[in-house]
């Protein structure tokens, strides 16, 4: 093993209540509807798009100028309500000390990746950040992982990827590589298994052992 893929929304950061925010604030500029916690959890996974779409009534009929809205907010976000899980930032540095490279594979927007990541990494902490920036299909579409792995001059049978949601199992599935499920994150077991996943870490803690044995 080389190298480390992580998922960025519930996996390494808790971003719940930042995104729960950012669209909430444009449905009610909308005069529409706001959204739960729960429903916010059960919308994040395919991408901003998506996310809106969801979020949006049945029959909306301004779905892009909500999404453009959504993104000009979220894209700027000044990082408040966003968090970092148990035993992250030591299990991430244990990681890079014995040598292996991190790289971040999110459908999150790509500027809304760097500013996630710039609130608690260092810039160059990891060595590939790749979000959604129109390049790529977003996961479970294994291009951008497998082009993250082809920048970082590593093997796809010499990666994982580590991820919380059922677009994270897929696509290392799609991609060849193996995977860990993240329980700390936005799914439950049971929906991950019905994704795939067989591998599984309760915490970073967890990962950590994993990984290391």
């Amino acid at each position: 093993m080389k190298a480390i893929f992580f998922d960025l929304d519930g996996t390494l950061c808790n971003t719940l209540a930042d995104i729960r925010f950012h669209v909430n604030k444009m449905l009610s500029s909308r005069g529409y509807p706001q959204i739960s916690e729960q429903q916010t959890k059960s919308y994040v996974g395919d991408g901003a798009r998506k996310l809106i779409e969801r979020a949006l009534p049945e029959g909306a009929e301004d779905v892009e100028g909500c999404y453009e809205e959504f993104l000009a907010g979220f894209s700027v976000s000044d990082g408040s309500l966003l968090s970092l899980y148990e035993g992250e930032k030591e299990a991430l540095d244990a990681l890079k000390e014995k040598g292996y490279q991190l790289a971040v594979i999110t459908n999150k927007p790509q500027a809304a990746t760097y500013g996630t990541l710039k609130k608690f990494f260092p810039e160059g902490y990891f060595g590939f950040v790749g979000g959604d920036s129109g390049m790529f299909p977003v996961k479970p579409d294994p291009s951008l992982t497998r082009y993250a792995a082809l920048s970082m001059r590593v093997s796809l049978k010499d990666c994982v990827f580590v991820g919380d949601g059922e677009q994270d199992v897929r696509t290392a599935k799609n991609a060849g590589m193996r995977g860990i499920a993240a329980l700390w994150g936005y799914r439950t077991r049971a929906e991950l298994v019905r994704a795939g996943a067989t591998e599984f870490a309760e915490s970073f803690g967890d990962l950590l052992k994993i990984l290391q044995s």
